[in-house]
């Protein structure tokens, strides 16, 4: 497979051609050892079921692996669970599907509350002696729970574990297991901690945005009380949160929260990710580093990483973008009624930190939907702007039978996965069941522009000559590479 490398806001591949990735998140969680006492790798990714990924134009996975899987115990590697990893990376390679690795936790690890996952029981120096199950949502440990708040704190801090600071425990991990996959031709990059959470700066954070929330609900002229109370009692509950669709109330809420992130972005977080970044390279020299945001820029606070730099100064090469964003229904019942206007005011604020930090971007988690509705307006609204931007993208997350869901139905459209230029604009009108592809072509690159075909189109214009070629991995049409202006116009 081709390497694929970044320039400016851009992925591009060695042909030069600017790509595009269209996934789909599989992240092993599991850390309960089976009968032989070892943690094993487990995911749904089988061949069968990558070749029906492929077909449907997925061409990337964000493949989540865990610490406690990977370092059961201080400075001990389990590579039964590694090559089970690189089984499922060559299942991935042979159908032409790249993946990046995420180093997956939620509430630091499963040792202190059983819905969480990441690290292994010896990294958790501070945590509580027994996990607590949530009361609500698996996410409520972040807010309020000291054990996670403690063991983060330790994290960040570097803390000590058998005579080696966590961070330098850590990052001595990511540089085994960067080692351990380099063979394996589907690895693009390396996404170095999900969702970085700031401990017990993090509970201040929430107990800041509870306040103002009721702060805002009670004194601001731009909120109608006695709707809400209304709405609340009758049950309209989406009714209720639409005052949230408000972008001036939406942020007036979540600046309560914008100086400790900023500190912890600064302070804690940069500085690890510039060690996680020098240890994987120096380990294996190549590959994209992904930066992801902290939990709370999840939401729309901004992120304040600067950008990158290499032990000269200098900035990190081959270097993305890898945000999150949910609208605040997730997990809940309420899910598939996700706000196309809340979530706008999360990834208009990624849009900006893309444009401050000039990298590519791939949001590495969105959606959250449950299958089963047919109404879905925040997944037809992000799928639509991230094709605006022209950024790449992994939902959260692989459900049964995906390709066969509305929600697959919808992220599995035609797109652009290479073009042999410099793209202009790129996406589908749902009412004409049109695509459209404009594009400036480039007379040093040679390989042809390739555009994924959920199904056998009606019509096509293209004012360079073209093909179109079912594969093994899909139906595309195939753009003629040559310099000058090119439009594609496709109706289904």
């Amino acid at each position: 497979m081709d390497k694929i490398f970044t320039k400016g806001t851009a992925f591009i591949d060695k042909n030069g051609r600017q790509r595009i990735f269209n996934g789909v998140n599989f992240v092993c969680k599991s850390a309960v050892p089976d009968s032989d006492g070892i943690v094993h790798f487990k995911t749904d990714i089988t061949d069968s079921l990558t070749e029906r990924l492929a077909e449907n134009g997925i061409n990337i996975v964000r493949l989540g692996v865990t610490w406690e899987g990977i370092e059961p115990h201080p400075g001990e590697y389990n590579t039964v669970y590694l090559d089970e990893v690189k089984d499922t990376l060559k299942i991935l390679e042979k159908h032409g599907i790249y993946a990046f690795i995420d180093w997956h936790q939620d509430l630091f690890s499963c040792h202190n509350l059983t819905s969480g996952d990441g690290a292994p029981r010896w990294a958790c120096i501070k945590s509580l002696k027994k996990p607590h199950d949530p009361y609500l949502i698996w996410a409520e440990g972040y807010f309020a729970h000291p054990g996670v708040h403690k063991c983060f704190d330790a994290f960040w801090d570097n803390t000590p574990v058998s005579g080696k600071g966590l961070q330098d425990r850590y990052c001595e991990m990511l540089a085994f297991t960067a080692k351990y996959l380099s063979g394996c031709g589907s690895v693009m990059g390396y996404d170095v901690f999900n969702e970085p959470f700031p401990g017990t700066d993090g509970g201040k954070v929430f107990r800041r945005l509870v306040m103002r929330g009721i702060e805002t609900g009670l004194l601001s002229k731009r909120v109608d009380r006695k709707k809400i109370i209304s709405d609340v009692l009758d049950g309209r509950i989406m009714d209720a949160l639409s005052v949230a669709d408000d972008s001036l109330v939406y942020h007036r809420v979540i600046e309560a929260g914008y100086d400790i992130i900023r500190k912890f972005d600064t302070e804690k977080y940069y500085p690890f990710l510039v060690r996680a970044a020098k240890a994987i390279r120096d380990a294996v020299g190549e590959g994209i580093i992904f930066a992801e945001n902290s939990y709370y820029s999840n939401l729309g606070i901004p992120y304040s990483l600067p950008v990158p730099t290499d032990e000269n100064g200098e900035p990190l090469t081959d270097f993305a973008f890898a945000p999150h964003g949910y609208d605040i229904t997730v997990d809940t019942p309420l899910t598939n009624e996700a706000s196309p206007y809340r979530v706008d005011h999360i990834f208009n604020e990624h849009e900006r930190t893309q444009k401050r930090l000039g990298v590519p971007v791939l949001v590495g988690e969105w959606g959250g939907m449950v299958d089963g509705g047919e109404r879905y307006p925040a997944l037809e609204h992000l799928v639509d702007k991230f094709d605006r931007n022209r950024w790449s993208q992994t939902y959260w997350h692989y459900i049964d039978n995906f390709t066969d869901t509305k929600i697959g139905e919808i992220i599995c459209r035609a797109y652009p996965v290479a073009v042999a230029g410099d793209i202009n604009y790129y996406g589908v009108d749902r009412k004409l069941n049109t695509f459209t592809l404009s594009y400036t072509g480039s007379s040093d690159i040679k390989a042809p522009t390739l555009v994924f075909l959920p199904k056998q189109p009606k019509k096509v214009f293209s004012t360079k000559k073209y093909v179109i070629k079912d594969t093994p991995g899909g139906k595309y049409l195939q753009v003629y590479a040559g310099k000058g202006s090119c439009v594609v116009k496709v109706e289904f």
